[in-house]
């Protein structure tokens, strides 16, 4: 019988034993350079060990400097009057994309008119409420950023849901007030284009303005540079 030295004596050496096995087991992998290299994460939450965390993409924007109090007081009417009439062409562009998306599940001629007709009324009866609250100004911006949100202007949207002689009658009304519905949203070319995207992106990073991709296709990284009157 072995007494307690002896007992130990082996505890001990069959622990060496085991480390050892582990040890060696390690020791019989041939480590790969690249994984050398590698820190790995745990997050809060997550049973998975990632290489790296995913995050959002984030759109950094430099500081504002107006050159004058002029400036500032414009760039600051037009984030008013921005922030204002975004809604209603997000809007717009939400029920353009049901509209189509629900038509293309309907087969019969009557009920895709009849359809369309509900959508057309409601655009209708909602824009038009809006529209009477609005200056000459807003009116034309919201008029731009229907087509920023949808890819189309407010002129070819009405003529798509109507006819082209109401289009022309809708433009003809608007230029009463100083506002073409044929109006197209334009920051590659056009510098108070350029000030409104800026005022929206500002708007998306600081929950101002729900955001929602533009239609059209242009890089604001690369207008930022273009453009030097911020």
């Amino acid at each position: 019988m072995l007494n307690n030295t002896q007992l130990k004596t082996n505890l001990l050496l069959l622990a060496c034993f085991i480390s050892s096995i582990g040890v060696f087991g390690q020791n019989d992998t041939i480590a790969d350079p690249k994984e050398e290299d590698k820190r790995y994460m745990i997050i809060a939450g997550d049973s998975i060990v990632r290489e790296s965390i995913d995050l959002d993409e984030v759109l950094i924007l430099k500081r504002l400097h107006f050159k004058n109090n002029t400036d500032r007081r414009r760039y600051l009417i037009l984030r008013r009057k921005t922030r204002k009439v975004y809604p209603y062409a997000k809007l717009a562009a939400e029920r353009l994309t049901s509209l189509n998306e629900r038509l293309g599940s309907i087969k019969s001629n009557r009920d895709r008119k009849k359809y369309t007709k509900i959508v057309q009324n409601y655009i209708e009866d909602q824009f038009a409420e809006e529209l009477k609250k609005m200056t000459h100004t807003e009116g034309q911006i919201l008029v731009k950023l229907i087509h920023r949100q949808t890819g189309i202007t407010a002129f070819e949207l009405i003529k798509e849901l109507r006819s082209g002689w109401r289009a022309f009658w809708y433009n003809t009304t608007a230029s009463l007030f100083e506002i073409s519905l044929k109006e197209e949203y334009d920051p590659i070319n056009n510098e108070e284009d350029y000030i409104i995207e800026d005022i929206l992106q500002r708007s998306f990073q600081n929950n101002v303005l729900e955001p929602q991709p533009s239609a059209l296709d242009f890089d604001f990284l690369e207008l930022t540079d273009k453009w030097d009157v911020l």
